[in-house]
């Protein structure tokens, strides 16, 4: 079963770090982010990649070509990495509609970001996506709380604590973690198709889109401040998405 990565991006909230480097490609200590998504897939079996790239493309290509020999899965299978280019200002449904003649055969297929990490149990997702037998299922996710809190009596706090690295607030959102029928293919049109946006609010409409709900760890790698605190993890062996 194939994992198809969205890594195209200018990663522009990253400043500095993107001048040079593509999102994907920036490193939580010694590692490229999107070689700890592809370990996460891997440790569940999933070795077969698909990285949809644009910006800084010729980063990736050398990265994954001058290093493919060493990324194996934990039972020393070795992954299947494809880099493909698919234009520079495409938005991310037209990156998966470009290479809609490499999957139009994989009856389900796997579809995440670049930049973002979870915990998410992959084999039970799957479960649920074949269960519910929709064409698209998406990883609900609490968003990460961004503020510190204060716990307040009789106008004194009583507790102060800065933003913790792995809480969250209420509500749902869109988590990254996909899962996808080859059905998906007549929601996208061209180039300008945004994922998020239109195909997503017709699968929704149509009853299509189902949620499997994550109430554990989940983050992206948004800002500069986001990549310490995940690299903050690592350090303190806190890291949930590390398994190899």
């Amino acid at each position: 079963m194939k994992v198809v990565i969205f890594a195209g991006g200018f990663g522009s909230r990253l400043g500095r770090l993107t001048e040079t480097t593509p999102k994907p490609m920036i490193k939580l200590l010694k590692m490229p982010i999107i070689c700890h998504i592809m370990k996460y897939y891997s440790y569940y079996g999933y070795n077969d990649f698909l990285i949809l790239s644009g910006y800084k493309s010729k980063v990736i290509e050398k990265y994954f070509r001058k290093n493919k020999k060493i990324f194996t899965s934990v039972k020393k299978k070795k992954w299947k990495i494809n880099v493909v280019y698919t234009g520079l200002n495409t938005m991310t449904g037209g990156r998966l509609k470009r290479v809609e003649n490499i999957l139009k055969n994989e009856e389900n297929f796997f579809l995440t970001y670049g930049d973002g990490l979870s915990n998410v149990n992959l084999n039970r997702q799957l479960n649920f996506h074949k269960t519910k037998k929709k064409i698209a299922t998406v990883l609900g996710v609490h968003p990460p709380a961004r503020f510190g809190s204060i716990k307040i009596r009789n106008n004194l706090a009583i507790k102060f604590e800065e933003k913790p690295l792995n809480n969250t607030d209420s509500g749902w959102i869109n988590g990254g973690f996909f899962i996808l029928s080859n059905k998906v293919f007549k929601y996208l049109t061209n180039d300008q198709t945004v994922w998020e946006r239109k195909p997503l609010e017709k699968l929704s409409k149509e009853r299509q889109l189902a949620v499997f709900k994550h109430e554990k760890f989940w983050m992206p790698m948004d800002t500069v401040r986001d990549k310490k605190d995940l690299e903050k993890l690592i350090k303190l062996n806190k890291a949930p998405w590390i398994k190899w």
